[in-house]
């Protein structure tokens, strides 16, 4: 049976089709711990396809994507790694960009707060646990054992409209993994190594790196992986003028 269209050819949605992408979407949370399982290359490349209409002003598509799998995969990781668990190299690397606020205040920071906590509380870390939590935040660097990792960049010319553009096209990757059954978890973490990413990949000069992901299949018996994040109700942050 053919799909109804609109006038300009789009498909009409039914109810179950919204209800579908209402799941693909409320579903997404960031996942980490992976299983092995491999995802196969046709399948990233239509996640990426699909992604990539996001809007983006005059149709710029600011967006670069690095996909790794096995040994490219894990010889980045071992690279980051290996300056990760050195303080004195650890010590030389700093993020490119803010990614946070410089001043936190209410309530970003008590949200902030409440994820870390909720997440350590469900991996048995307990406060001034430093070297777990240290060994935790490092597994962002392994992808969290993801079969699939990859790296965003942008070219430097590019202004804060050009980041809004990007945001949007790295949720569209999200929800058209997870409309195929897979899960993510976007990092910026990486951006704190960004020279080592920049070295390791050979990215042009004009390349700065936006952040990683990773991509694959959750481990269902994961704790960390039970956790839901707390979303303000539309009343909190909404208002509406007639």
């Amino acid at each position: 049976m053919t799909a109804a269209t609109d006038a300009f050819g789009r498909p009409v949605f039914t109810a179950e089709m919204t209800a579908a992408v209402d799941a693909a979407i409320t579903s997404r949370r960031s996942v980490r711990k992976f299983l092995p399982t491999p995802v196969p290359r046709e399948t990233i490349e239509q996640i990426l396809a699909v992604a990539s209409r996001a809007p983006s002003g005059t149709n710029t598509q600011p967006w670069r994507v690095t996909v790794l799998t096995g040994a490219a995969k894990q010889a980045l990781s071992a690279r980051i790694r290996a300056v990760y668990d050195d303080p004195a190299q650890l010590a030389l690397h700093t993020e490119e960009y803010a990614y946070y606020p410089l001043q936190w205040v209410p309530p970003y920071i008590d949200r902030r707060r409440k994820v870390g906590w909720d997440l350590y509380g469900l991996l048995g870390i307990g406060k001034g646990d430093k070297a777990r939590m240290h060994a935790q935040h490092g597994r962002n660097y392994d992808f969290f054992d993801a079969p699939v990792g990859m790296i965003f960049t942008i070219d430097r010319v590019m202004q804060q409209g050009s980041w809004l553009d990007y945001g949007m096209f790295l949720q569209n990757v999200m929800i058209a993994a997870r409309a195929r059954g897979l899960d993510t978890c976007p990092q910026a973490a990486f951006t704190q190594f960004h020279r080592v990413i920049a070295e390791h990949l050979g990215l042009r000069d004009d390349e700065m790196v936006v952040c990683g992901m990773s991509l694959g299949h959750a481990d269902p018996d994961a704790v960390e992986n039970t956790l839901v994040t707390e979303r303000a109700p539309v009343a909190e942050f909404a208002r509406f003028i007639e």
